[in-house]
């Protein structure tokens, strides 16, 4: 784990805002690259950083490393609330800004030995740790398949919300991608419903990345037993170190800490009815 200044390259909205009905805008999503040699050549997929968002913020924000290039440099992809201290301070940063920035933190992603099939779930903007894995898996000769959900609803005004599915043309063109577009009520369009008993069973290993009230559905689903899934978790983190214990989570094997025992889990280890369905 290195504690550093990292260099902005650049910074970019790649989403735009996200009216919602009942729930909090999202002001667009941003991609930002920042030159960090000593956290990228350490960093494994699904692990992610602290970062100081600014004087206003007192603690650190946490953020799935996105993607990690061959010069040292790290992504990051997140969403910006429309009340974020954090997030808005950091889609604000400029090229050859320093931004204070410390990992690679907490247990990634695992592919198993002798797979070759490996399917992607993207739930939301929970592609952010998923093209690290890509970019991995496809090194290493791994054929995948990537199933995500965007969100279709109109505004509260009635008029329709821009696309807020992930730019194709920053996915490898190597992966096979289906898109869902969620309808403006919610009640159709989720990503679940690509997850088909074909595409359940050309898959050898489940990644997936999402809500948590999607990982609670996909442990009740009968297609994914038997299946080896690894899921993303998204808590609340004080410290990112295992010191402040308020990302604990109850587990099949006791409480765990998000930050040092995850946050990526087996999706059968999680109790996911005695977790906060709105993270």
């Amino acid at each position: 784990m290195r504690q550093i200044e990292a260099s902005v390259i650049n910074n970019e909205r790649i989403l735009r805002e996200l009216e919602r009905n009942n729930a909090r805008t999202i002001s667009g999503s941003w991609l930002i690259w920042l030159k960090c040699l000593e956290i990228a050549k350490e960093a494994k997929p699904g692990q992610f950083v602290m970062v100081g968002c600014g004087k206003e913020c007192i603690l650190p924000r946490p953020f799935s490393i996105h993607r990690v290039n061959d010069n040292g440099d790290i992504a990051i992809f997140f969403a910006v609330w429309e009340d974020g201290k954090g997030t808005k301070w950091l889609s604000q940063r400029k090229q050859g800004d320093a931004v204070e920035i410390f990992g690679p933190l907490g247990n990634g992603f695992s592919i198993a030995p002798k797979v070759h099939n490996l399917l992607l779930i993207s739930g939301g903007i929970g592609i952010a740790p998923l093209l690290f894995l890509t970019d991995q898996a496809l090194k290493d000769s791994h054929s995948l398949k990537l199933l995500r959900g965007a969100s279709g609803a109109v505004k509260p005004s009635g008029k329709p919300n821009p696309p807020q599915h992930y730019p194709k043309e920053l996915l490898p063109p190597e992966i096979e991608a289906q898109t869902i577009i969620t309808s403006p009520d919610g009640n159709k369009g989720m990503v679940l419903e690509l997850l088909t008993p074909e595409v359940v069973d050309w898959a050898d290993q489940v990644f997936a990345c999402g809500p948590t009230a999607m990982y609670r559905d996909m442990a009740k689903m009968p297609e994914l037993k038997g299946k080896t899934v690894q899921v993303s978790l998204e808590m609340r983190m004080g410290c990112g170190l295992g010191a402040c214990y308020a990302c604990t989570v109850k587990t099949k094997h006791g409480q765990r800490q998000v930050c040092k025992d995850g946050p990526v889990f087996n999706l059968d280890d999680v109790i996911w009815d005695e977790l906060d369905l709105s993270i």
